[in-house]
């Protein structure tokens, strides 16, 4: 019982999360550092970086017009699910990236983790959609579907390319 109530209370803090997410908002005018909010990200999750020995690496990011705390959203939720979904015959490895294509910056997350079976591919950004049991892995299932919401709440697209065993990258575009 206790289990399911602490289980019930993440997923109510998930819930409001999600229905917070990207409401009605003015964009930005300037434009954050990618760098920046990546970084931050990165020490809040230090602590479990350190401990699956992960080896996090990045290029140089741009600056986009979107809210600072959407795109620490976005990473904090594609690096945390690397490091869930690891592969547990090595170290995780992460490297993020992006590339400008046209008026669009396009960002990727690629892991060396499990992989997601492609025919799931667009499954995974639905709302408590999971692919496992709780049991194997903790969490809501909500999680992606909060990058999605964000990514089109600027008229960008999220996806997924992956293959079982070897690792995913996630890609999502913003304007540029």
């Amino acid at each position: 019982m206790i289990e399911a109530a602490k289980r019930m209370t993440m997923l109510v803090s998930d819930l409001l999360t999600y229905t917070r997410t990207a409401n009605e908002f003015e964009p930005p005018k300037t434009a954050v550092d990618a760098n920046l909010a990546l970084e931050t990200v990165l020490s809040i999750l230090a602590d479990a970086v350190r401990e699956h020995d992960t080896v996090v690496t990045h290029g140089d990011l741009p600056s986009v017009r979107v809210l600072y705390v959407h795109l620490q959203q976005l990473f904090q939720n594609l690096v945390s699910n690397s490091l869930k979904y690891r592969n547990p015959e090595g170290p995780p490895r992460i490297h993020i990236s992006a590339a400008q294509s046209g008026d669009k910056w396009v960002f990727s997350v690629a892991d060396n983790g499990i992989g997601i079976d492609p025919r799931f591919a667009v499954h995974v950004f639905g709302i408590f959609k999971r692919l496992h049991t709780k049991q194997k892995y903790t969490g809501t299932g909500i999680g992606l579907a909060v990058c999605k919401k964000i990514v089109e709440s600027y008229k960008g697209r999220i996806w997924v390319e992956s293959e079982l065993g070897k690792g995913s990258i996630f890609r999502f575009d913003l304007p540029a």
